[in-house]
């Protein structure tokens, strides 16, 4: 018992002489903690921030327009999957969704209509309509007009094909509107006016049911089927015996969804969700990278705190403090500091988050924000900044707690070590060997494996150069001290010396500066590699030299027709733009990739579209049941020309076409393209996005061409361009979104931590300055220095972390596009500029009191 109570004495002793500790630690060293505070919050505000915008777009739904009066909604399913078994796993399934609506067969609305507690089931399609000279609206029939609970206020419903009712806002009955449907504009008869209180989208255009049939091109499908219930019937109930009334039947990969409340939305834009999970996937990548960012940073600036106060600790140590006590100490210092960044940071997170969120281009999804969510997001941030700073600090400080005092005492007089200990030279080494093994990886993948490969391989080494920093740092002195010294005079001497007497300082002082340089260089050289060989290739591509574009909605059918029969056009081609899904494996794992696609006129499409093709004969692309395919593309998919491939259309129908000629402009043109008929009926509306034009005999065919499409409202003429061929655009709202969270924010994280870190330093060397200041250095000598030490940091920095960006991207970069990769001159001299200019604030101004002439008695 008396044992018992002596441990439990001493430990309440070690505990309070641990706190009293770490009490008169903090104030004594409250400059060195004030990097930590500013790398701790500024970490926690971006984790949060990020886990706001996921948890807010994990959130999103599409929002219920179109369907407001209708009690559940039909539709077929546009998920698609496909399952495999990897290499030595259980067998998984990817899963994707349709870009284009994948419709029901007619006869679900009879069956529909007979389940239990339906009152009514109303069949409803949609075509694109262009009112008057452009202004788009959507066709739809009269009796779907109760799902969005639309009411005449005036006049009748729709009696012939050449009648109609319209929205409000759009005309007043027993008048006349000019519409464009299918094909040239005509007029029709306004025979009533409806209106709604309910507002969203496109205003409606109401037909007869048999007159839009005709006008949908499908008859024999539907889109959705809008579904009322009868009075006390719950939606629980609606969806189990609606449900149960069409399953089995055909309505897409695993037949008809019944969507209820919030769903019903899903049935309105099809691939709302497919872009949100497109997005979810790109900002969770750039959240990983935060979280690699965030922990180095912390780990840095406090392994570096910890680091300046070796001495102390040995000191404590050799006077009789216990390792488990010093430990203790450095561990509450942390902790605390990092608590209160934490908190700060947490929230910060919420203005942080909410601008990121309001970059975001979703679409028609809107981003909610719940009250409790920037509560738990501005939680995770500080969660983990405040557990990962104590362990930190513990590993940080484990090397001087363990010193028998003797020792300490002598440790505590001796200048730093310069090496790192060998447990964290192999972790370096290993990280550097699977970094390169990740860049080669990536040299021989294509698409997604190797941007994954590639980015992988960049995290790795940037991972490695942080724990050999001092090994990075001997080298670097090496090679630029010598120059430093030759030029500088005696502030050379002393910049050369004092960087090379500190490889572990000057090695912290580098991790930053390569984080930013490498992570900013990787994240737009890749960006801009892939757009510059995309566009290069769809310029060398176009041989049209005029194009014909239209509203959203499309150009209407018969237009491109009308342009080739015009005089001293020699070629014409409609594009149809839509996309595939490719079911493959991705390093033995089950994959769904998407892949834009254009659908050509195979007699037409020599004279406006040069492909560069390496095998087989585009004449032949006819049919449904032919393809060509990219020559990257079909290398990695083993096929070559006479083989089949097989893809599933936007729809979700699985077609195996024929390979008839193979093409190298993949990267401007896309992985494939289909004959134009063999698309019409797989997408949602079948209407050209473009129309490109070659002229006969270097003549001007503007004219010709804009008379032929008199009849067609709201297209326009003018020259062709290589953006009007590319399978994508050069830029989006979406991409520049991204660039500006991924590389403004997390780049300005990193820089934040640049100056914390180099500050953090400087705060550390003022004895240093005090006692050269004192045997005689000069004070614009000491300046001098400091800015030679400045360039020496940024100039090792610059080259290092472009270097470590580099090696991913020349893996990257050279499969994918043949060639080097490629960052605009004037983006990395702005990066440049910033890393500089963050090295001198942390550099010089902290420690300016340090040049100031010393009184005789000044202690060091």
């Amino acid at each position: 018992m008396t044992s018992t109570t002596s441990r439990t004495v001493l430990r309440a002793g070690s505990r309070r002489a641990s706190a009293f500790l770490a009490r008169r630690s903090l104030t004594a060293h409250r400059r060195a903690w004030t990097a930590v505070f500013a790398a701790a919050a500024a970490a926690a505000a971006l984790l949060g921030a990020f886990a706001l915008v996921l948890g807010s777009l994990l959130l999103a739904r599409p929002p219920v327009e179109r369907y407001t009066g209708a009690d559940a909604v039909v539709v077929a399913d546009q998920r698609v999957t496909y399952t495999a078994k990897p290499w030595g796993s259980e067998p998984q399934t990817a899963t994707a969704y349709l870009p284009e609506r994948s419709r029901l067969d007619r006869s679900l609305v009879a069956r529909a209509a007979a389940a239990d507690g339906v009152a009514l089931a109303v069949a409803d399609d949609s075509v694109p309509v262009t009112v008057g000279e452009g202004a788009p609206a959507v066709g739809r029939s009269w009796p779907s007009a109760v799902l969005t609970a639309y009411e005449l206020s005036e006049g009748r419903a729709p009696r012939s094909a050449s009648e109609v009712v319209v929205d409000a806002a759009l005309a007043e009955a027993g008048g006349h509107i000019t519409l464009q449907v299918g094909g040239a504009a005509r007029q029709y008869t306004v025979s009533g006016v409806a209106a709604t209180g309910h507002r969203g989208g496109a205003p409606a255009v109401f037909f007869t049911e048999a007159g839009l049939t005709a006008l949908a091109g499908h008859p024999g499908t539907v889109d959705a089927i809008g579904v009322m219930a009868e009075p006390g019937v719950s939606a629980d109930a609606l969806r189990a015996s609606v449900g149960e009334a069409v399953a089995g039947r055909a309505g897409g990969e695993r037949g008809p969804r019944v969507l209820t409340g919030a769903e019903r939305g899903e049935a309105e834009h099809v691939d709302a969700l497919g872009g949100r999970g497109d997005l979810l996937a790109m900002l969770a990548s750039i959240a990983g990278t935060v979280v690699m960012v965030a922990l180095l940073v912390i780990a840095t600036t406090v392994s570096q705190a910890v680091h300046q106060r070796s001495g102390e600790l040995a000191l404590l140590r050799a006077v009789g403090a216990t390792p488990r006590q010093l430990r203790s100490a450095v561990g509450q210092e942390a902790g605390r500091v990092a608590d209160v960044a934490a908190v700060l940071g947490a929230v910060g997170s919420v203005p942080l988050g909410l601008l990121m969120r309001s970059l975001l281009t979703t679409g028609p999804l809107p981003l909610p924000v719940p009250v409790w969510l920037p509560v738990a997001a501005g939680v995770a941030g500080a969660l983990v900044v405040a557990l990962a700073a104590r362990p930190v600090a513990l590993l940080a400080a484990r090397t001087v707690t363990r010193t028998r005092p003797a020792v300490a005492l002598s440790a505590a007089r001796a200048p730093e070590p310069g090496e790192p200990g060998r447990l964290r030279t192999g972790a370096g080494v290993l990280l550097a060997v699977a970094g390169l093994g990740s860049a080669g990886t990536a040299a021989t993948q294509s698409g997604q494996a190797a941007a994954l490969a590639a980015s992988g391989a960049a995290t790795s080494l940037i991972i490695a150069v942080a724990l050999l920093g001092p090994w990075i740092a001997r080298v670097s002195m090496r090679v630029l001290g010598a120059p430093v010294r030759r030029a500088g005079g005696v502030s050379g001497f002393l910049a050369a010396r004092s960087a090379a007497a500190h490889n572990r300082r000057l090695g912290a002082a580098l991790t930053p500066i390569v984080l930013v340089v490498a992570f900013v260089c990787v994240q737009l050289a890749a960006g801009t590699t892939l757009e510059r060989a995309a566009g290069r290739q769809a310029s060398d591509a176009v041989r049209a030299d005029l194009v014909v574009t239209g509203p959203a909605a499309g150009i209407p059918g018969g237009a491109a027709e009308a342009v080739r029969r015009a005089p001293g056009v020699a070629a014409a081609t409609g594009l149809l733009r839509s996309a595939v899904v490719l079911a493959h494996r991705e390093a033995g794992d089950p994959a769904l990739d998407r892949f834009p696609v254009l659908g050509v006129t195979a007699d037409q499409l020599s004279g406006t579209l040069d492909a560069r093709i390496t095998a087989g004969d585009p004449a032949a692309l006819t049919g449904p049941d032919t393809v060509a395919v990219g020559e990257d593309r079909a290398d990695d998919l083993g096929v070559g020309v006479g083989d089949t491939v097989e893809l599933r259309l936007g729809d979700g129908t699985r077609v195996r076409p024929k390979v008839v000629a193979l093409y190298e402009r993949a990267l401007g043109l896309g992985e494939f393209m289909l004959p134009r008929e063999a698309l019409a009926g797989h997408v949602s509306a079948a209407r050209d996005q473009q129309i490109l034009v070659r002229s006969a005999d270097d003549r001007d065919a503007t004219s010709a061409v804009r008379r032929a499409l008199a009849p067609y409202k709201g297209l326009d003429v003018r020259p062709a361009t290589a953006d009007d061929v590319r399978i994508s655009p050069s830029s989006s709202d979406q991409d520049d979104a991204l660039i500006v969270i991924g590389v403004g924010v997390i780049g300005g994280f990193a820089l934040l931590a640049v100056v914390s870190t180099l500050a953090l330093i400087s705060a550390g060397r003022r004895p240093e300055f005090h006692l050269l200041r004192l045997v005689g250095t000069g004070r614009g000598q000491l300046l001098r220095m400091r800015v030679l030490e400045t360039g020496l940091v940024t100039v090792a920095g610059l080259a290092i972390g472009t270097v470590v960006a580099a090696i991913p991207l020349l893996a990257f970069a050279l499969p994918a596009t043949g060639g080097l990769p490629y960052l605009p001159p004037a983006r990395y001299g702005v990066l440049a500029a910033a890393v500089t200019a963050a090295a001198a604030v942390g550099t010089l101004f902290p420690g300016v009191r340090g040049g100031r002439r010393q009184k005789a008695g000044t202690r060091l």
